[in-house]
């Protein structure tokens, strides 16, 4: 059968909705985020609290330099003062997700403006990050009082949290910051793979040893499945990795991390939230499908720069088959007026009889689905400077 590709054409379009509804979403998101999940399908305005707000200021910036719209830049800008409020007065900033607020708001606004303010929050979220470093066991501790036995544990989001930490040592020339990434991920790398390259959501490791103890879940099925989200930002994050540090062995274990994630995708292309469903009614998420598309396409690039051709076409076309899954069947049109987010079918934590979450966000738009929407969207105009 031959392969589904997004188009141009259906490119262009997708940016235009995206434009449209985000224009339209302006009237209720200027000086309040986004909510991480839809519900009922609309995002309702929350404060600057939560782990996800970061990314509506990026899609501002994608949509920005997809329009040049300059009313989506003044807003955009908006949020980078309530993010430099947010780390100046340590306002829910005590976790490991510094990357995913500061990286697609002020790092991204740096990038296009070099905005002094936005440089000066985006260094302070990289030091406050470097606050969650365990020397015992050499990892970031996600969430939860720092130290204490029950959250002793890293988690493989955290891959994506790591860019900041790079960009920060290339932005200072203190090289701490990478240091802290690098052994990072090197814990990440020898615990959260399992051997069949699926991956661990959370690991625990022992605090006063430092040795790894186990691999549990908190949104996934069950401890020993793999959580579709999970397993995304394994496939991202190993693409990064390499584009940090020029180490082959990331972009090796990027191709297993995604053959595994593709093996276990339905016949429509969109997984299921666990990858452990392959058919049935359990829901499904979108964003993890676009996640996976921005690494396929960050691969793509750092391959074309090593002349290995054949593998930078091939992670092309897996991008724009995801990205045409998700096209097709996911895609808000500018005139539905159901939602208020781009793409629909995204799961936020779905409860399970093994699972530790509370149900949010099931089969609703979710604020990194739409972002990473978009980031793909971007990347494939050839244009785009990577903000990770």
């Amino acid at each position: 059968m031959e392969k589904k590709l997004l188009s141009e054409s259906e490119r262009i379009r997708a940016l235009d909705n995206a434009y449209a509804i985000i224009r339209r979403n302006l009237k209720e998101f200027t000086y309040s985020c986004q909510s991480e999940a839809g519900k009922d399908g609309f995002y309702y305005p929350i404060e600057n609290v939560e782990w996800t707000t970061g990314f509506w200021p990026g899609e501002l910036w994608l949509i920005y330099e997809y329009s040049k719209d300059e009313e989506i830049k003044r807003v955009a800008q908006i949020f980078t003062e309530s993010f430099r409020k947010r780390i100046d007065e340590k306002i829910a900033v005590d976790h490991h997700d510094m990357g995913f607020l500061y990286t697609p708001s002020c790092v991204y606004d740096y990038m296009l403006t070099q905005s002094a303010g936005a440089r000066d929050a985006a260094i302070k979220a990289a030091d406050q990050l470097l606050r969650r470093w365990q020397g015992k066991g050499q990892f970031l501790q996600a969430w939860g009082a720092f130290g204490a036995k029950e959250n002793y544990r890293y988690i493989i989001d955290c891959l994506l949290n790591l860019p900041l930490l790079y960009w920060a040592s290339d932005e200072t020339g203190d090289e701490k910051y990478r240091k802290t990434a690098l052994l990072h991920t090197a814990t990440c790398m020898a615990n959260s793979f399992r051997s069949d390259n699926s991956t661990f959501h959370t690991f625990f490791m022992d605090p006063e040893t430092g040795k790894p103890v186990r691999g549990e879940t908190c949104q996934g099925y069950k401890a020993d499945s793999s959580w579709a989200r999970g397993q995304a930002w394994g496939v991202y994050g190993m693409a990064l990795s390499y584009r940090h540090t020029k180490e082959m062995k990331y972009l090796d274990k990027f191709e297993a991390v995604l053959d595994y994630f593709l093996s276990k995708l339905p016949e429509d292309k969109i997984p299921y939230w666990d990858l452990i469903f392959t058919s049935g009614d359990e829901p499904r998420d979108s964003s993890s499908a676009s996640i996976v598309a921005c690494g396929c396409l960050e691969a793509a690039e750092s391959y074309e720069k090593l002349n290995m051709y054949e593998k930078s076409v091939k992670y092309k076309m897996i991008a724009k088959e995801l990205l045409k899954a998700v096209y097709d069947t996911c895609m808000t049109d500018k005139d539905d007026m159901s939602t208020n987010g781009l793409i629909k079918h995204g799961t936020y934590s779905k409860k399970s009889p093994y699972n530790t979450c509370t149900e949010n966000g099931v089969d609703e738009p979710v604020s990194w689905g739409d972002y990473y929407w978009l980031e793909a969207l971007m990347r494939l105009s050839g244009e785009w400077k990577c903000i990770w």
